[in-house]
Order: C-alpha cells, then sequence, then structure tokens
C-alpha cells in the first residue's frame, strides 16, 4: 500500500475512534442522550464490517455524519450521509453543503434505506 493510502486510511481510523469517544462520553455523562446509542451500536457495526477503510466520520452535537473527505471539514461539492437521531427515529439524508439528494425517516437503522445511502456514497471518490 502507498504512503498515500496508509495516510487516508489511518485519518479514517482516527476519526472512528474520535466519534466513538465523543458518543460513549455523551451517553455516559449527560442524561437525557440515551437516543444516541443505537447510534453508537450502528458504528461498531459499521467498523466491524469495514467502514472505518471507507468512511470518515464526524459529529456535531445532534448528527452522525459520514463522509469520503480526507479532512475533516468538509467543502461545499463534497456529499455525505448525515444521521440526526429522534426520540423514536432517525432522519438519514445524503447530502452536500448546497443539496439535498435522499432524506428518509427510518425507524432503525439497519433500513435498507440507509444502506443503500452508504453504498451510494461508497461509490464516490475519497477527496
Amino acid at each position: 500500500m502507498d504512503r498515500r493510502s496508509e495516510e487516508i486510511l489511518e485519518r479514517f481510523s482516527r476519526s472512528w475512534t474520535e466519534t466513538e469517544i465523543f458518543y460513549t462520553n455523551l451517553v455516559d455523562n449527560y442524561p437525557g442522550w440515551d437516543r444516541l446509542i443505537p447510534v453508537y451500536i450502528f458504528i461498531q457495526k459499521l467498523k466491524k464490517t469495514g467502514g472505518d477503510k471507507s468512511f470518515r466520520l464526524g459529529t456535531s452535537i445532534h448528527w452522525l455524519i459520514i463522509s469520503r473527505s480526507v479532512e475533516p471539514t468538509l467543502r461545499p461539492d463534497q456529499k455525505y450521509i448525515r444521521i440526526d437521531a429522534m426520540d423514536k427515529s432517525f432522519v438519514v439524508s445524503l447530502r452536500d453543503g448546497t443539496k439535498m439528494y435522499r432524506e428518509y425517516t427510518i425507524k432503525d437503522l439497519d433500513d435498507e434505506r440507509l444502506t443503500g445511502l452508504l453504498q451510494t456514497l461508497k461509490s464516490t471518490l475519497i477527496d
């Protein structure tokens, strides 16, 4: 594997570690964030299937962001998936800085529509 590929995989992996720590901290230390437990479990499942080698993770307080960006900050033209945990559902969308391409409200994160969004995102270039 060339040095550039190794660096990309390292950055992706680091983003997963940081995101897991972020979610663990929220769920363990702040009451009312239990709705993020399924997101944390989803991250762990996706990692077991190699997601940490294909995607970068990022967070805001309310959203999980999944991208193919090498850098932590997304450019306006970079596509990403946003997962927003609601009380009893999740809003998942494929978007970039200016457009929303698809959006679904799903009951759990094993939904085939989310799987389809991940496959669509995976088919975009890492940049």
